[in-house]
């Protein structure tokens, strides 16, 4: 008949609406708020939300009436549950579909069973073990199914050891550390508010901050990490809430704000039953005096000292960054990535001119293979030529082909093309020079310093690692750390200066200084596709646009 099937407006109505019946044949909104529809049975994954709450539904929604005999509702099994004292009934979902309402190119899969990515790659094959985490990861529906990945059948156990080797050639004791670190921009509220366009896909009230922060303190407790590298911490959030929260966890918190009028910044937040705190080196990327470097992103190094036992001192340097996200301005990026590991080299050189382990975790605004990712694993880049639009990768097909300038940044700066502090004694010497002798300088003389300063090869003194491999070795298909309604992406790091006997390094990344960090473990990223299957991000169950990236270490130091 004409109403044995519901129209598509109404089909929907049990994933997003909360409804009332008053009376047998039409449906208002006037029943108590405790009343409501929803999917009898399991819910699709895109689906799996909290209903909205009463300020909301009567504000935005109007549920247009559909009347008819009762009896043509029965062929649609429709539920009815305490009639007289809740007034509510179910929606049963095998009969009502809304797929082909989606957007073409964010498909939900409403299978709810996400498909396993097996992330090792043919390097790490024969000593990458993959469990699932039933404590850690909530098996609730709708959340994101994330999983632990071992190397070399390392158990996740974040105790202080002490192991005897009884090597035939080494019969000295070699002291261990285990600890994790967690990297997670949480997505400051008043970005979230100014990009609006980004969150079009999320409904209105998983974006309010009384919803995200405690599902990220949540997150935060759960994945239980030893050292919080956090981005887009906004201050006042900060001060009120996010520092109180972490320290009652155990945390003693370390915050940078964002330079000018900017709201947020990063925070090093570090168990203090772990580490002690040496030294806390903020990083300011804005200089007043230096035009190239008129942008408010900053950076945090802190020095830490892990809590256990030792003959010699050991330390951790870690730092945290939030780089510029402009995608046509890779020349401001690659400054301000040189004035961050000038600092971690002035924080983590030791006496005997080594380096201590470093950790270097954050949003970079950068891809994989990009020339600045690049230049960060290598420790070398030769940026002739290159497009400032194409430094950062962002952009399958930059706007503008603007050449970078030789040097990128000027003398005064005052960081080398080596990215370490120039000496202050040559500063003095070149800035209070006899300017008579300057003035004297023949022709040929100004040619040779010249061509000096003309150097397009960047460098830097650490032997770094990434702890994800950011592809799929199965498939190919990219994993991604962010994802909104315009990209999904990795933009989002954990670097780290590898031991010699890291099976899970790339080659070449070793650092033979003072043992260096193992990495024992990660927990795996997403696919684009993953991510979609929960509606992208935020969604209800993770409240940031980007995932958090968290990875397990061993401190060896012989």
């Amino acid at each position: 008949g004409r109403h044995s099937m519901l129209p598509r407006h109404v089909q929907r109505l049990g994933r997003d609406w909360i409804t009332h019946w008053n009376g047998s044949q039409i449906l208002t909104l006037n029943s108590p708020v405790s009343s409501c529809t929803r999917w009898a049975g399991h819910y699709p994954p895109w689906a799996s939300f909290p209903f909205p709450i009463p300020a909301d539904f009567s504000a935005n929604w109007r549920l247009p009436p559909f009347v008819g005999p009762w009896r043509q509702f029965q062929n649609s099994k429709w539920h009815l549950d305490n009639y007289t004292q809740s007034s509510c009934f179910h929606l049963p979902n095998p009969s009502m579909k809304s797929e082909g309402e989606e957007p073409s190119t964010k498909k939900r899969r409403l299978s709810g069973q996400h498909e396993e990515t097996d992330f090792s790659n043919q390097n790490e094959a024969s000593c990458l073990s993959v469990t699932r985490n039933e404590e850690k990861h909530s098996s609730k529906k709708g959340a994101i199914k994330r999983h632990w990945e071992y190397f070399c059948q390392q158990s996740r156990t974040i105790k202080i050891s002490e192991n005897k080797e009884s090597d035939q050639s080494n019969t000295e004791s070699e002291a261990t550390f285990d600890f994790t670190v967690m990297s997670y921009n949480i997505l400051s509220q008043n970005l979230l508010e100014g990009n609006s366009h980004l969150y079009k896909h999320c409904r209105q009230r998983l974006l309010f901050w009384a919803y995200r922060f405690p599902n990220i303190l949540q997150e935060i407790k759960q994945l239980d990490a030893d050292v919080l590298c956090l981005q887009e911490v906004q201050e006042d959030h900060y001060r009120a809430e996010i520092k109180s929260s972490l320290e009652s966890l155990g945390y003693h918190c370390e915050y940078k704000m964002r330079t000018g009028r900017k709201p947020d910044g990063c925070a090093i937040c570090f168990k203090t039953s772990k580490f002690n705190l040496i030294s806390s080196n903020p990083v300011e990327f804005f200089r007043h005096d230096i035009p190239l470097l008129d942008r408010d992103n900053v950076g945090l190094v802190l020095l830490l000292q892990p809590r256990f036992q030792c003959k010699t001192s050991a330390a951790v340097c870690i730092a945290n960054t939030h780089l510029l996200y402009n995608p046509r301005r890779g020349d401001i990026k690659l400054t301000q990535l040189a004035m961050l590991l000038a600092e971690i080299a002035s924080v983590a050189h030791q006496k005997d001119g080594s380096f201590c382990p470093i950790i270097i975790c954050g949003d970079f605004n950068s891809v994989p293979g990009s020339p600045l990712y690049r230049f960060i694993k290598e420790g070398k880049l030769n940026y002739e030529g290159l497009a400032i639009g194409k430094v950062s990768g962002q952009e399958q097909f930059p706007r503008g082909q603007r050449i970078l300038s030789i040097p990128i940044w000027p003398k005064q700066l005052g960081i080398s093309q080596n990215c370490v502090y120039e000496l202050k004694q040559q500063q003095k010497e070149e800035n209070a020079g006899e300017k008579l002798e300057a003035a004297k300088l023949d022709d040929t003389q100004d040619i040779v310093v010249a061509s000096k300063k003309l150097s397009s090869k960047l460098r830097h003194h650490f032997k770094l690692s990434s702890v994800y491999s950011h592809y799929s070795p199965e498939t190919g298909i990219p994993e991604v750390t962010t994802c909104h309604s315009r990209t999904a992406i990795t933009v989002d790091y954990i670097f780290y200066s590898a031991a010699k006997d890291d099976t899970a390094v790339q080659p070449g990344a070793e650092d033979s200084s003072h043992g260096g960090l193992k990495l024992l473990g990660r927990l795996a990223l997403l696919t684009e596709k993953d991510l979609w299957t929960v509606n992208g991000l935020p969604n209800e169950n993770n409240s940031s646009d980007h995932l958090p990236l968290l990875a397990e270490f061993r401190l060896i130091e012989r």
